[in-house]
Order: structure tokens, then C-alpha cells, then sequence
């Protein structure tokens, strides 16, 4: 009698312990959930949550933001360091400047300029016309906002920050830089989390369908983060190998104690 209480307790434990690691499998596979979640497995394309519009889609510069500023056409320009500048180890080895509490950049030769609430765009035309003034010959002025990026997470060949170097970088561009998505990513679980990070637009994709791509909203803005889930096949996959790591000792420990019970009957 206490054997077959021994035998119903071990199946007892084995039970639980597939339940909770269950449990854990799900929690350990789920990235930033939201209730609007349930809609992935149905969207087409492009479906937006707490939409925002389309706002500007050229980023502005602001306080803090970091600015690596060289002249294409002088190597030395930009190179070396000046008053708030710090090297910001780019391949170019460009030298960054910090855009002060009062919106100003100081740069070499031209002292402070007031960039905040400029596009980069704006900005490089202003201090390419300052450098003119000041009698550089022939400039051609390149500036890059280093602290503009985006985060990507989750079913990536590259997981990690991102830099936005450039205008209206999209979605497929930086998918390019990450090595796309991995064999067991959910093409139909892509989301960008963007903006108020306690109110945010949540922008859900479709890589399944090309006409996603045409969306606006695709255009990523600072600080936004793209998250990809992997397929319900694979976490299936997962499971069953969690499961069968736990099963197989409790095998054998039961089996052990058959042969107990058997031979000492």
C-alpha cells in the first residue's frame, strides 16, 4: 500500500512540474504584451494602435542630442577636439559635439550655433553657410545626430540598438542591418512601440504581405522599439524539449520504483 502511494505522489510531482514549467515557457517567450495583442494572428497589413499621426517624419535635433560634424571636403576638419567635444569612435573618426542646455552646438572656428529644433537637413545647410562666411574654401558640411536609434528585439539575426544615420530610414532598412529575422520568427507578430512609453503607439506588421511596406508608419522615429515574436510551432518545440529534459530522470526514477515494488511483492 505505501508503494502505490509512493508511485501516485511521484506522478503527482510530475504533474505539477509540467504545469509550472509550462507556465514559464510562456512567460519566458513573451515581449512587451499589450491587451491589442490578440489582432496579430488576423491583421493584413499595417494595423495602429492609439495612433499619433504621422507627425514629422524628419527628426529634430534637441538638447543632449550628439552631433558628429566633419567636412567632406577637409579630412583634418572635425578630426580633432575642441571645447565640449568628444571622440565618438566612429569609423570616420569624427569627432562629436554635444548640443548644450541653451539648444547650442560649439564647433570649431564658428564657436556656438543654435541647431535645436533643426532637422539635420536644416542644420547642415546652417552651419555649411556659417563655414562659408568664415572663409572655408569650398565646404561641404556633413552632420549626423549619433544618438538617434532605434531598439530591436526579440526573433532577430541581431537583436540590440540601432543607429538611424540617415532621413527616413524604414523599417526593411534596418531589418537589412539586423540579418533579418530568424527561421522561427512569426512574420505576423512584428511590432514598433513608439512615442509616450506609458501611452504608447503600438503599429503592428505583416511581413507576409508586401503591400505592408508602402505604410508610413514604417518610417522609424528615435527611440522606437521593434519587437518580433517566434511562432507558436516553436515554442511548441520548446516546450515538448523542457518537458522531455524533466521526464526523462522522472523516468527513470519511477521505473526504478517499479521494479521495486515488482520484485519485492
Amino acid at each position: 500500500m505505501q508503494k502505490a502511494n509512493l508511485l501516485r505522489n511521484l506522478f503527482l510531482i510530475l504533474t505539477i512540474i509540467l504545469l509550472f514549467s509550462a507556465c514559464a515557457a510562456r512567460k519566458e517567450k513573451t515581449l512587451f504584451n499589450a491587451t491589442t495583442d490578440i489582432v496579430t494572428d488576423t491583421i493584413k497589413q499595417v494595423y495602429v494602435v492609439n495612433d499619433q499621426g504621422l507627425g514629422d517624419l524628419y527628426y529634430k535635433i534637441k538638447v543632449n542630442d550628439i552631433l558628429a560634424v566633419r567636412n567632406v571636403q577637409n579630412k583634418e576638419f572635425g578630426s580633432t577636439g575642441a571645447a565640449g567635444a568628444s571622440s565618438n569612435g566612429t569609423a570616420a573618426n569624427v569627432t562629436s559635439y554635444p548640443v548644450d542646455n541653451d539648444g547650442k552646438v560649439n564647433l570649431p572656428a564658428i564657436g556656438k550655433v543654435a541647431v535645436a529644433g533643426l532637422t539635420r537637413k536644416e542644420a547642415t545647410a546652417k552651419l555649411q553657410a556659417i563655414y562659408e562666411e568664415k572663409q572655408l574654401v569650398d565646404p561641404i558640411i556633413e552632420v549626423t545626430i549619433v544618438n538617434v536609434k532605434v531598439t530591436l528585439l526579440g526573433e532577430f539575426m541581431k537583436q540590440g540598438n540601432f543607429l538611424l544615420e540617415r532621413d527616413n530610414t524604414t523599417l526593411i532598412d534596418i531589418l537589412g542591418e539586423a540579418g533579418g529575422i530568424t527561421k522561427t520568427a512569426d512574420p505576423k507578430t512584428l511590432k514598433i512601440i513608439r512615442g509616450d512609453r506609458s501611452n504608447p503607439e503600438l503599429i503592428y506588421v505583416n511581413l507576409n504581405d508586401i503591400n505592408s511596406l508602402a505604410s508610413k508608419k514604417l518610417i522609424l522615429q528615435n527611440n522606437d522599439i521593434v519587437v518580433i515574436q517566434p511562432t507558436k510551432s516553436s515554442v511548441l518545440g520548446e516546450k515538448l524539449q523542457s518537458y522531455n529534459n524533466i521526464i526523462q530522470p522522472l523516468l527513470v526514477v519511477i521505473n526504478l520504483g517499479v521494479l521495486i515494488f515488482t520484485f519485492t511483492r
